[in-house]
């Protein structure tokens, strides 16, 4: 049976009669019929579930990693207790380095010595208006003073070396007269103490 005969014969079927149809007919009724349920069951059944699943999946990956993170630190749990006591105690060490109200004229008082000491004569030393931050209390100290190069040098290294922490900023150094060799430092120390909540 060739393709004309085959489509001519489907003009001579009896619907009454399915059984008598010829086998090739019947072959492809079924394979037709096949073709449209596979496409209904998957475009009505099954498309939404992939695509689900297709969401579930690119979930899983974030989930996993996630997951990972959390067993990690759980399980490092312990040496995070002991890093946090460990700071903890560093924290305390730094909150002792920061003057109290009572501790600022010693401070004055040990960054005077310091700058004599390194053979600098003093012009001004001034506190300047407190600036309260988040947790500390920043004091600004501006300071004046005159002497040489070296000397500067071995003033900054002694006040780095306090028992207290104090940061030096904004440096301005200049001749003090035409035709000397002296110089004036003009410079911002800054202390630091710990608000108490």
């Amino acid at each position: 049976m060739d393709i004309k005969e085959f489509f001519e014969s489907f003009n001579n079927l009896d619907p009454e009669n399915i059984g008598g149809w010829p086998l090739p007919i019947k072959v492809f009724i079924w394979v037709v019929a096949c073709v449209v349920a596979g496409f209904l069951v998957f475009h009505l059944m099954l498309s939404d579930s992939l695509m689900q699943l297709d969401k579930v999946s690119s979930e899983e990956g974030t989930l996993m990693k996630s997951y990972e993170e959390k067993a990690f630190k759980a399980s490092n749990l312990d040496a995070y207790k002991e890093q946090m006591k460990e700071m903890e105690s560093t924290f305390g060490a730094l909150l002792r380095q920061l003057p109290s109200d009572t501790e600022v004229p010693g401070l004055l008082e040990d960054i005077s010595h310091t700058g004599l000491t390194a053979g600098l004569t003093f012009n001004s030393i001034q506190l300047a208006p407190e600036s309260s931050k988040e947790f500390y209390v920043e004091l600004p100290i501006d300071i004046e003073v005159k002497g040489g190069f070296h000397a500067f040098g071995s003033f900054v290294s002694a006040v780095a070396a306090l028992p207290r922490i104090v940061t030096l900023h904004d440096f301005d150094i200049a001749p003090a007269k035409e035709g000397t060799y002296e110089l004036v430092m003009k410079i911002r120390a800054k202390t630091y103490r710990y608000k108490e909540n």
